[in-house]
């Protein structure tokens, strides 16, 4: 899946075009690496998103085209 859409799917980010344009702004790291919005993931990749107010450093733990709103928390966990 792509990292941007990943970001939407998930509700870390609310539109998919914010999670490109964070993705496309240099705000978004997978393993420790700047991520291109197209960049593939997969289960186990930790990818940490920059806010202005802080930092969001996650562990994907599932991937899947569509979740209910009330599952979104369960596609990754908090790290740190």
């Amino acid at each position: 899946m792509r990292l941007d859409k990943f970001l939407k799917v998930s509700r870390i980010l609310k539109r998919r075009t914010v999670a490109n344009d964070a993705c496309s702004g240099g705000k978004v790291y997978v393993n420790d690496k700047q991520a291109k919005p197209s960049a593939q993931i997969k289960v186990g990749d930790v990818v940490s998103v920059r806010f202005a107010k802080g930092e969001l450093k996650f562990r994907i733990l599932v991937i899947s085209e569509t979740v209910r709103k009330e599952q979104a928390e369960n596609m990754y966990e908090v790290i740190q």
